[in-house]
């Protein structure tokens, strides 16, 4: 294959936006990686002053994941949460099917995974103005992995960007807070925490191939025992389009990659992905996502009955209209937001 170059006379807003999402490209796929290496540096070859500071951080991350799991309380900096160019690169689109009223919390089930979960982490983190123009008074929130919030460096910048550890004593702590306007969390304006949970996390990143919704489901029931438990409604999401924007090195589930993948997760949580993409200045190699259009439809909220002890045939009542609410979303929409919509299927498993 020869390699597509970008053509030199091109806007210099486009160019900007390539630049921008190159930054956060590699902040992802890199940013666990060298927070550590940061943190390795620094103390093998600062001095007794830099060591001072990096103990006095240690304990304060701490302090912090001990008193609420290391979440930055309510929107946090919106600088940090207004990165249109990143949003207009692809661009991403939020599509409001049913009102979210802000007098409850709200878990967002946000299918599929892809690569990086893109839609999602745009629409509820990285830009959310268009969230807050549609659903005034309710939070966004992403949950990521528990460790990240550990982490130096790291857990800092995921803080800024709006993100919460997955883990079930954060995201309790976060749903179970009080939809109170005269409440002293609330003094923002906000009442309500809408936190986006990728459901199918890793595993459905491997299967994530364009043209391929494969969602990882039916024996995720977690999140639907926590949101019984905090009384916190269910939201279906579909992000079409998702899928669309990176390709990875094949790995069938017999392969050699995908069982050294699965190895990694098992230990790590992460699976090791091979992202193919496109580069800044070509349009086929390189691991910068293609432009291709991304639109996140989010459903109506399936309420449920708080119990501190779900009983499983509830649980598994709830989940089974998740199931179907998010089939019934694909047939609707699939048409109207991607492309050769005969030939796509969703495949839930």
């Amino acid at each position: 294959m020869t390699i597509e170059w970008a053509p030199l006379r091109v806007p210099l807003e486009r160019r900007l936006q390539t630049l921008v999402t190159s930054f956060f490209t590699y902040t992802f796929f890199t940013l666990p990686i060298s927070s550590c290496l940061a943190v390795a540096i620094l103390l093998y070859y600062g001095e007794m002053f830099v060591r001072s500071l990096l103990l006095i951080y240690f304990v304060k991350i701490y302090l912090d994941y001990k008193r609420n799991y290391g979440i930055m309380e309510g929107n946090g900096w919106l600088f940090y949460r207004s990165n249109w160019r990143y949003r207009n690169y692809f661009p991403v689109e939020l599509v409001k099917t049913a009102e979210l009223p802000p007098n409850r919390n709200y878990i967002v089930a946000s299918f599929p995974h892809g690569i990086l979960g893109t839609g999602t982490c745009i629409n509820m983190s990285l830009d959310i103005d268009n969230w807050l123009s549609l659903y005034p008074h309710v939070r966004p929130k992403i949950a990521t992995l528990d460790h990240h919030f550990k982490t130096p460096f790291l857990r800092d910048i995921l803080r800024w960007w709006g993100m919460v550890s997955v883990s079930k004593e954060s995201l309790s702590y976060l749903l179970s807070k009080s939809n109170d306007p005269m409440h002293k969390d609330n003094r923002d304006g906000f009442t309500s925490n809408a936190v986006a949970v990728l459901v199918g996390g890793a595993k459905e990143a491997m299967d994530s191939h364009p043209g391929q919704y494969i969602l990882t489901l039916k024996d995720r029931k977690g999140f639907v025992k926590m949101a019984v438990r905090t009384g916190s409604s269910i939201v279906p999401s579909l992000s079409f389009g998702e899928v669309d924007i990176f390709d990875q090195v094949a790995n069938p589930p017999d392969s050699s990659l995908r069982r050294f993948q699965n190895v990694v997760k098992k230990f790590t949580g992460i699976s090791p992905l091979l992202p193919k993409g496109r580069g800044i200045f070509n349009y086929n190699y390189g691991i910068l996502p293609h432009r291709r259009r991304i639109v996140q439809v989010v459903g109506s909220p399936i309420d449920v009955e708080r119990c501190e002890t779900p009983d499983p045939e509830y649980v598994d009542k709830i989940h089974g209209q998740v199931i179907d609410a998010l089939a019934r979303m694909f047939d609707e929409y699939k048409e109207k937001y991607t492309p050769n919509s005969k030939h796509i299927k969703l495949i839930i498993q």
